[in-house]
């Protein structure tokens, strides 16, 4: 049998619901652009660092444990999983969460480069198969004044977001400079990595 024999014959075997793990409304945006159906799921993983642990596998295994953290819920399913973690000079910068956080962090990362690395993980629970990827992007950000710190964040908010900035939003306007491999993974969710992860699934998206 060829192997574009064998790959149709996969295809049309494959019956499973694909699960995001997450509950962000960006990430759920993001995946809505693949046009497939979906369910969302809530992982309430634990996202406290370990010790000794660095940034990408930090992502990475967070990432895993999300998707694993539903897996129970559901029977024959592909679920997605996700995170994020900002670095500026080996520190990780977590989400601010209240606006005097967000003023100091947008000060530390001005006029510098931060990377993200955003990891996704794709849990075949029937299978137990497991794929992840860690999708670096780095963020050139402007040099810009503390007014300006103070007129975005009460334009936007973004206390819920890793270096205080939404490059969906507003906040693109702090940023001189992208570079990575996929836009959507600055967003939360590599779509590039999850395409080809979900294809060797046998989930043809075309």
């Amino acid at each position: 049998m060829s192997k574009i024999a064998k790959r149709k014959l996969k295809i049309q075997k494959i019956t499973s619901k694909i699960i995001l793990a997450s509950t962000s409304i960006y990430r759920r945006e993001l995946l809505q652009r693949l046009q497939i159906p979906f369910e969302i799921a809530d992982p309430q993983a634990d996202e406290t660092p370990w010790s000794d642990e660095t940034p990408q596998q930090l992502a990475l295994r967070l990432a895993e444990a999300k998707a694993r953290a539903v897996a129970g819920k559901y029977s024959d399913a592909l679920i997605i999983g996700s995170d994020q973690v900002a670095v500026l000079d080996s520190v990780q910068l977590g989400k601010p969460m209240t606006h005097s956080n967000a003023v100091r962090q947008l000060q530390q990362v001005r006029g510098r480069e931060v990377c993200f690395y955003t990891a996704i993980c794709l849990l075949n629970n029937n299978t137990d198969q497991v794929q992840t990827r860690l999708v670096p992007c780095h963020v050139q950000f402007r040099y810009f004044s503390d007014q300006q710190i103070e007129n975005y964040l009460r334009k936007e908010q973004p206390y819920h977001c890793a270096a205080s900035a939404k490059s969906e939003g507003l906040g693109i306007a702090l940023i001189e400079r992208i570079h990575g491999d996929d836009p959507n993974a600055l967003i939360g969710l590599p779509l590039i990595a999850l395409v080809e992860m979900l294809d060797d699934e046998g989930v043809d998206l075309l």
